[in-house]
């Protein structure tokens, strides 16, 4: 059954952005030519296919290897290069990239890595198409233009660095290998402090070319300076531009991309401000923003659990109880990761709808629980049956009043009436997923309270507990379970969705053949308590025909525990 959620209408800004060339096409020193061999499974787009060309009746996931990488955050973003069979894993832990040998799933090794502090801090993300390895590297400070470098998957020999802007987060290869979209979200260093530096969001977009031995690299990047004038229309139709002092260039912060199925088009999430841009990349500019609009929890289907105090009846001082319900609030989609597919001739985008609140950097903090928010209480016009004061119900800490929530809804809107009166209450994150029709960014579906409710009694992990704890309900007051990664295949005429929770842990997989019908298939965790398999982040399909054991799998890179884990995808005829 499709949750249809009540949301804001979206915006289609038909203003396109500068597209500014970085660079000309430039040549690297001569090199033996890439292996010409299919995609690799980073590359291979959701419309590909990844088992025998069968449909299934049924699909379940089988754990049959793993690496640990060294501790917290070795494992974030992981990419498979089909030719030489190896995994290329970005390790927060060393600021490098492990190299993996995946020849027998079962027992992954780690034969290598790449040392990239020669041009900047961090990796941020890898991909790979037909034996190139892309890297997206952040510099330090990481307010400053980042760089994308290019390694032959077989020899790890660097072919060409390219500047990109600031804080490359995520990239991706077009089907044909010949574009890598690359998503710069530009973070501030801080707000309204002498130091503070607040870089600009961009979508970089990187031609390439293989003439004999050479590898030919063109940059250009859509920035969003073209928007700026736009920004009361950005906010009345629901994108969030509320940093301090920003622009709208400056606010707005690309987090993931997923491109259509001619690598002509990209989507863009702009988790931050609750929205998603569309890049024409033949231009390489920005032709629209949207907003994602707002989660109804009052709705049915659409309930949550606000609390981790939640086990006695309006008080301050409640035990965890797991309450899933309907509440007078709106939950914020902000999602973290994207894919595109197509159903019945047109493109759909599927959102995992993470949550995140600007709460890391000096000068601001937009996150702040509803009791303290509230502390003059909620307006009677907005909320009816309030009591207009401070000893409301809804504020107890066993209803509303532990929810962590924005102070900056949108611009310099508090949320507040002029007596300081709460007006309105927006959570973080949906604790679902969404399916969008890409054309117009209308909701088709949203999985509602499922995941919480999929998720209430399992054996390894309490409900709605972190991925640093085994606590009953800690994570109820935050964000839930956290939906963040996401990866689509098509197996036969079946198209499924593979979600990963952050915080409660494991793959959630969903048919969505049916973009307004997705149906539930399929759930496995692997983490052990605290042990085990735990906040999951990148995930990465190796279609059946490129798989080193001949069946389709899963890789789920765990940034908490710094494991990656290799399932197999079953499946049933």
């Amino acid at each position: 059954m499709s949750h249809r959620s009540p949301q804001q209408s979206p915006l289609r800004l038909a203003l396109a952005s500068t597209a500014l060339v970085l660079s000309t096409f430039s040549v690297t020193h001569a090199a033996p030519p890439l292996a010409q061999t299919t995609s690799a499974a980073t590359s291979a787009l959701a419309d590909d296919e990844f088992g025998h060309g069968h449909s299934p009746t049924g699909l379940t996931l089988q754990k049959i290897g793993s690496f640990a990488g060294g501790g917290s955050a070795a494992s974030e973003i992981n990419a498979y290069d089909k030719a030489t069979r190896r995994l290329f894993v970005a390790n927060g832990a060393s600021l490098g990239v492990d190299i993996l040998d995946l020849a027998n799933p079962a027992t992954p090794v780690k034969i290598g890595a790449l040392d990239v502090s020669d041009i900047g801090g961090a990796v941020n993300s890898v991909a790979t198409h037909n034996g190139l390895l892309a890297v997206a590297v952040e510099s330090t400070p990481k307010t400053a233009p980042g760089k994308v470098a290019f390694y032959r998957a077989s020899t790890l020999e660097r072919l060409a660095v390219v500047t990109v802007g600031a804080q490359p987060d995520m990239l991706t290869f077009s089907r044909d290998g010949r574009r890598l979209v690359v998503a710069n979200e530009g973070e501030p260093s801080s707000y309204g402090l002498p130091d503070s530096v607040d870089p600009e969001g961009s979508v970089s977009v990187i031609e390439l070319r293989q003439v004999g031995a050479r590898l030919r690299t063109k940059v250009r990047t859509a920035d969003f300076t073209a928007f700026n004038s736009q920004i009361d229309a950005l906010r009345a139709q629901g994108v969030r531009i509320y940093g301090p002092g920003a622009t709208v260039a400056q606010d707005l912060e690309p987090e993931y991309v997923a491109l259509d199925a001619d690598g002509r088009t990209a989507y863009v999430v702009l988790q931050e401000n609750n929205a998603i841009a569309t890049v024409d990349l033949d231009r390489a500019k920005v032709t629209a923003i949207r907003a994602l609009g707002l989660k109804d929890h009052r709705a049915a289907g659409q309930g949550l659990d606000p609390s981790d105090e939640d086990g006695g009846s309006d008080t301050n001082s409640g035990s965890p109880a797991i309450k899933i319900g309907n509440w007078p609030l709106h939950g914020m989609y902000l999602p973290d990761g994207l894919a595109a597919y197509k159903a019945r001739g047109q493109t759909y985008l599927v959102t995992a709808n993470e949550g995140d609140a600007r709460a890391d950097w000096p000068g601001f903090n937009e996150e702040v629980r509803i009791r303290a928010h509230c502390d003059k209480g909620l307006d009677r016009s907005a909320f009816p049956g309030a009591t207009g004061d401070a000893t409301d119900r809804l504020l107890m800490d066993s209803n509303l009043g532990r929810l962590r929530v924005t102070n900056t809804p949108n611009g310099n809107d508090n949320g507040k009436n002029a007596a300081g009166q709460c007006t309105k209450l927006w959570s973080y994150g949906a604790r679902s997923f969404s399916i969008w029709r890409a054309s117009d960014l209308q909701q088709v579906y949203d999985s509602g309270d499922e995941l919480e409710q999929r998720t209430t009694n399992l054996p390894n992990a309490p409900f709605n507990s972190g991925h640093d704890n085994v606590t009953l309900d800690s994570r109820s007051p935050a964000k839930g379970p956290e939906p963040e990664g996401i990866a689509v295949g098509r197996f036969g005429k079946r198209t499924f969705a593979f979600i990963g929770l952050e915080r409660v842990g494991g793959v959630m997989v969903y048919d969505i053949s049916k973009p307004e019908a997705p149906s539930f298939e399929t759930y496995i965790n692997t983490r052990d308590g605290v042990a085990g398999d735990t906040g999951p982040e990148g995930l990465t399909l190796i279609p059946a025909r490129q798989s080193p054991n001949g069946q389709a799998l899963l890789v789920l890179s765990n940034e908490v525990s710094g494991t990656t884990a290799i399932y197999q995808i079953n499946l049933s005829h």
